[in-house]
């Protein structure tokens, strides 16, 4: 069933296939490489088939690291066995890592480990800085996908309490990591931005607000756990024809036309022209905000759901109408200052900022300072710390 051509192990007249030092049996590794392909067809399986690969090798962290070589960002994916400061360590330093630098010049599945006498792991910051004091003695790992100016690489590491990786783990590595590759070069829903849709979704779950995703002709193509909520509930909203669909006919028309105008080629990336009343009947109800996703950072973001609009329902008796909208009433913020706020608050910089809501940076510049003054404010880190401060619309 798989192809083992080329690798550097071999079969025994037994059936096991020998690895190094290491034994593994030919139904084993079978499992183990079919469970790599079933994650092409369902990428939220990678973490549970990257706990395989790392215990094969007696390892106790590992995961996908995505390096955005254009903007010299990481985003660790499918992680396990680290300590939330450990990764966030990691991506800051990433870009110098031995690592980055090794992936850059090799090839799709070479398989490189920290320990080798090339990355002078002991002699090197990295070590020192970055691993050491987190307890972890080494590092191995492969790029997996080159796409769009990013590097997607899967990675494991041991602990100071284990040993150095040895050429048997190497060969185990070099033996899977063509159908690694290959998992992930499959379809285009396994492009890396597939890869940080799983990031996405956990984000989108934390939301009071129900989210739901819809292409050009208004059909649901994601719902957030609040808005499958409140379909289940029924009072204000139903899915018909897998359609958002209001139960009160003037909502009903309202909110279909205002997705028909959110896809136009030409729509208005200023959601507060796209907001939509939903009422219950009986004094209660939502309130619609459409944001058009078809253009700039937003699109690349949302790319695996095939959205062209995400609605946003919000109940107004449970949280502000929009995340961070009581801070700026307090505040005094405009429209356009608050959503540069919201996206600088995600981590966007000056230019993503401003590419994800179609405007310039000397404008993002601006409205910054403007929100300095009304805020009392004169850094951008003391104005996040002081939105940060003020009660967020997600679950605790």
């Amino acid at each position: 069933m798989f192809s083992w051509h080329g690798s550097s192990a071999c079969l025994r007249l037994d059936g096991s296939a020998v690895i190094g030092l290491e034994r593994l049996s030919a139904h084993e590794l079978s499992d183990l490489i079919g469970a790599i392909y079933d994650c092409a067809l369902d990428p939220q399986r990678w973490e549970a088939t990257c706990r395989k690969l790392a215990d094969i090798c007696e390892s106790t962290g590992g995961g996908i690291c995505v390096h955005d070589l254009r903007h010299v960002q990481s985003d660790q994916l499918f992680v396990f066995g680290y300590q939330p400061e450990f990764l966030e360590k990691l991506g800051s330093q990433y870009a110098e890592s031995p690592m980055a630098a090794a992936d850059v010049v090799s090839n799709i599945g070479d398989v490189s480990a920290l320990s080798m006498d090339r990355c002078q792991l002991l002699d090197s910051r990295f070590f020192r800085e970055v691993l050491q004091p987190f307890g972890l003695l080494d590092m191995i790992w492969f790029p997996a996908l080159r796409t769009g100016g990013c590097i997607a690489s899967l990675h494991a590491s041991r602990s100071e309490n284990a040993s150095h990786y040895q050429e048997r783990d190497v060969c185990l590595f070099k033996l899977l990591s063509p159908h690694v590759c290959r998992a992930l070069a499959i379809s285009d829903a396994l492009d890396i931005r597939a890869l940080r849709s799983e990031m996405l979704e956990k984000t989108l779950d934390g939301l009071v607000s129900g989210v739901f995703l819809t292409a050009r002709d208004g059909r649901v193509v994601y719902m957030n756990q609040a808005a499958e909520r409140q379909i289940k509930s029924g009072n204000s909203i139903c899915l018909v024809s897998n359609r958002v669909s209001p139960t009160d006919s003037a909502a009903r028309a309202a909110l279909s036309k205002a997705i028909e105008d959110a896809t136009r080629d030409d729509a208005d990336t200023d959601i507060s022209q796209h907001s939509v009343a939903i009422p219950d009947g009986v004094g209660g109800g939502y309130v619609a905000t459409l944001l058009p996703i078809q253009g700039g950072e937003r699109s690349g973001i949302l790319a695996p759901f095939a959205a062209s609009v995400a609605v946003f329902m919000q109940d107004p008796a449970q949280a502000p109408l929009m995340p961070g909208e009581a801070f700026a009433r307090l505040h005094k913020l405009t429209g356009g200052e608050l959503r540069v706020l919201l996206a600088l608050s995600q981590g966007l910089g000056g230019t993503e900022a401003a590419d994800m809501l179609g405007v310039t940076e000397p404008t993002i510049r601006t409205h910054l300072q403007h929100m300095f003054s009304k805020t009392g404010t004169t850094r951008q880190a003391d104005l996040l710390r002081l939105l940060q401060n003020s009660t967020p619309p997600i679950r605790h």
